[in-house]
C-alpha cells in the first residue's frame, strides 16, 4: 500500500448522485480503487482501514483529493455540465493542523471553484472531534466548499452539536435505506431524518439505494438526492462521460 501511490496504482470511480424528483445527475462522488499488481483490484473496505491504522490515508487522502479535483475541471474543460465532486475525508485528515490551506491550494493548483467540491465527513468522527473540528469546518466553509455529514445516524448525533456546525447536507446511511420497505423502524428513522433536514434547511441524499420500492419510499417523503446501484455504479471516469452528457 505504501508503494502505491509512488506505482501509480490508484485509480478513481465516480458514482452519480441523482435528483429524485427529475431524475437528472446532480453530482458524482469520487470512490478510490487499488490495482494491485498481483491481486487486481482491491476494495476499498480492505485497505482503507490499512490507510487509516499506518497513517498512509494522509498522503492517499490529497491524492484522491487532487484527482477528484482535477477530475472534474477537466470535465468542465471538455463542455460537460458543471456538476460537483464529493470527497471523503478521513479523521486524520480532519485532525490535520493545515487541511485547510491544503483544500484551498489543491483547488487552485487545479482551477476548480470551491463550489463545485463536496467534502464529506462521517458523523462518528464529527461527534467524537466535534470542539476540534468546528474551528475547521467554518475555516472550510469560508472558502466556499460545500460540507456534508456522511453515515448519518450511525454516529450518535448530539443535536446540541448538529446546530452548531456549518453543514449543508446530511446523507442517510445505507443501513436504514435498506430497511425502509419491510422495516417501518427503518422507514420511521429515514422519514424522521429528512424531517429533521428539511427543518435545519439543509439538504439530505438517500445512500444505497438499491430497488424500485426504496426509492418510491423516498421519493414520497421528499428526500431530495439519492446514490445507489439502481440509479447509477461507479465507474471509471472515461466511462461516466455519457451520464454527465
Amino acid at each position: 500500500l505504501r508503494k502505491s501511490l509512488e506505482r501509480d496504482e490508484l485509480t478513481l470511480y465516480f458514482q452519480p448522485k441523482t435528483d429524485l424528483a427529475t431524475g437528472a445527475v446532480i453530482g458524482s462522488e469520487a470512490l478510490v480503487r487499488w490495482h494491485h499488481p498481483s491481486r487486481g483490484l482491491v476494495s476499498p473496505a480492505e485497505f482503507i482501514p490499512v490507510a487509516e491504522e499506518s497513517g498512509l490515508i494522509l498522503p492517499i487522502g490529497e491524492w484522491v483529493l487532487r484527482a477528484a479535483c482535477r477530475q472534474a475541471k477537466a470535465w468542465q474543460d471538455k463542455g460537460l455540465p458543471r456538476l460537483p465532486v464529493a470527497v471523503n475525508l478521513s479523521s486524520l485528515q480532519i485532525r490535520k493542523h493545515d487541511l485547510v490551506e491544503d483544500v484551498a491550494a489543491i483547488l487552485e493548483e487545479t482551477g476548480l471553484s470551491p463550489a463545485m467540491l463536496e467534502l464529506e465527513i462521517t458523523e462518528s468522527v464529527l461527534m467524537e472531534q466535534a470542539r476540534e473540528t468546528l474551528s475547521t469546518l467554518h475555516r472550510l466553509k469560508e472558502i466556499g466548499v460545500t460540507l456534508a455529514i456522511d453515515d448519518f445516524g450511525t454516529g450518535y448525533s448530539s443535536l446540541s452539536h448538529l446546530k452548531r456546525f456549518p453543514i449543508d447536507k446530511l446523507k442517510i446511511d445505507r443501513s436504514f435505506v435498506l430497511d425502509v420497505a419491510r422495516d417501518s423502524n427503518g422507514a420511521a428513522i429515514v422519514s424522521s431524518i429528512i424531517a429533521l433536514a428539511r427543518g435545519m434547511g439543509l439538504k439530505v441524499t438517500a445512500e444505497g439505494v438499491e430497488t424500485d420500492e426504496q426509492l418510491a419510499f423516498l421519493q414520497g417523503q421528499g428526500c431530495e438526492q439519492g446514490q445507489g446501484f439502481l440509479l447509477g455504479r461507479p465507474l471509471p471516469a472515461p466511462e461516466c462521460e455519457p451520464w454527465l452528457r
